[in-house]
């Protein structure tokens, strides 16, 4: 099972302050640990909603809405993508990662659809089409 484990921003976050170098110190061993055990697949840090866009839709309109965003802790400070066997899992692996900010942080965990869970509806073509697409992705990288 892949999880998308979500790091929620806060005021500091949001306002662009970068880690320690005790902090990437921390998240750099724990990352490591994560590749050892074969179970990371990604992990990213985001800029702060200030440098980012949201494209609202409504029917066939796109507006364009500039960051910053607010309410800090509804937003994404980072991810890590992972495999693990559970959601049990994938919470030991979690419970095990420093505390991305001073005080209180809250990490997400987040399942990721997989092929099987579409049922009937994900035919045939579009599964082969998304076995092409991921070779495809794999390729370039």
């Amino acid at each position: 099972m892949r999880f998308m484990v979500i790091v929620r921003a806060n005021e500091a976050s949001e306002a662009g302050q970068m880690p320690s170098e005790e902090m990437l110190t921390a998240m750099g061993n724990y990352n490591e640990e994560l590749v050892r055990a074969g179970v990371m697949l990604a992990a990213e840090g985001l800029h702060p909603s200030s440098k980012g866009a949201r494209v609202r839709f409504s029917g066939n309109r796109r507006d364009v809405i500039d960051g910053p965003f607010a309410e800090a802790r509804e937003l994404i400070a980072g991810f890590w993508l992972i495999q693990v066997r559970s959601l049990d899992e994938a919470i030991e692996w979690v419970k095990r990662a420093p505390n991305p900010f001073e005080g209180e942080s809250e990490i997400e965990i987040r399942r990721i659809f997989e092929a099987e869970d579409f049922g009937a509806e994900f035919t045939p073509e579009a599964r082969a089409q998304e076995e092409r697409l991921r070779a495809e992705l794999a390729s370039h990288h």
